[in-house]
């Protein structure tokens, strides 16, 4: 398993930079301390998420009955489709219910950081897809374990996002984080196909024999 593409495809997913705009917005009527418990929870909540996903998500989709391959044209599928509303400038697990929702709940006093923050906007379906889709390539356990420390990686860029978040988005400004969305757009699409010529050549092995 190449080490650096997972890593590589979580950032480009969760993005947290490209949630930023949404966590100011959430957090508009909150205090320092309660921004600051936001900020953990939130961190907390995708190093979590992405954690179990690498650990039990195989096992999860074998209790189902679902081949990986299957899995991997469908999980591929789902990350095309996060990368084309991230080349929009969007983020790449939003929904709009789930924002308007999120909104209401923060104008009701209510915590923000696991919904809409944590899930879907950081963390959803593409997320757990990516993890388990890797975690079937490793053949260690310490390759498992590198990527759960991904996910601690990812807690911590979410935590250090959203704590420099008023200086990030007035040096970036809402264009400069839009391109930066769409960037990580373009490398997520890429890495989407690949997974899904993985698990399209699996299913059907003619695939490889005539692209030689």
């Amino acid at each position: 398993m190449d080490l650096y593409k997972p890593l590589i495809a979580l950032l480009a997913i969760v993005n947290p930079i490209g949630v930023i705009p949404f966590f100011i917005h959430f957090t508009q009527g909150f205090n320092r301390q309660q921004r600051q418990r936001t900020i953990r929870v939130a961190a907390f909540s995708a190093c979590v998420v992405i954690g179990v996903s690498a650990l039990a998500g195989l096992k999860i989709i074998e209790f189902f009955g679902i081949s990986l391959a299957s899995f991997q044209v469908g999980g591929g599928l789902l990350l095309l489709m996060s990368a084309l509303q991230m080349l929009n400038a969007q983020p790449a697990e939003s929904r709009k219910d789930d924002i308007t929702e999120g909104a209401d709940k923060a104008d009701a006093g209510a915590s923000i950081a696991i919904v809409p923050l944590t899930i879907p906007l950081l963390t959803g379906p593409a997320t757990i897809s990516t993890m388990v889709i890797y975690a079937e390539k490793t053949r260690h356990w310490w390759e498992q374990g590198v990527l759960v420390l991904y996910g601690v990686v990812i807690g911590l860029a979410v935590w250090l996002a959203f704590s420099l978040s008023g200086r990030i988005a007035r040096v970036l400004g809402k264009t400069g984080i839009n391109v930066m969305t769409r960037l990580m757009g373009l490398i997520l699409a890429a890495l989407a196909v690949e997974v899904m010529s993985d698990g399209l050549v699996k299913l059907f092995p003619i695939l490889a024999s005539t692209g030689r």
